[in-house]
């Protein structure tokens, strides 16, 4: 799905795409504001929508300022750390554990 697709869909159609296509679970995620995740990584795939607010994503060198109608995806094992932004955010997240 492209942001178009994404920005005006609803929870529920978000949801129903990642578990066709094999995604163990989709979960929305509320973030309060300016909290700040140190660097970690997951035992799974994530393919993630932002809906609310904004976050900046950082992997390595690099770093994703992301706000509503924006998507990201990291694989599993991927070290990164996250930051909330003034209002916090919201993102929808389908997650797939390697097999």
């Amino acid at each position: 799905m492209d942001n178009a697709t994404l920005s005006g869909a609803t929870y529920d159609a978000f949801r129903a795409h990642p578990l066709l296509q094999g995604a163990d679970e989709v979960l929305e995620r509320h973030w309060t504001p300016n909290q700040e995740v140190d660097e970690h990584a997951h035992p799974f795939d994530a393919d993630a929508v932002v809906t609310a607010g904004e976050m900046w994503l950082t992997c390595g060198d690099e770093t994703q300022h992301l706000k509503p109608g924006d998507t990201f995806h990291l694989s599993a094992g991927t070290r990164h750390s996250e930051r909330y932004g003034p209002q916090g955010a919201t993102y929808w997240v389908a997650r797939r554990h390697p097999k």
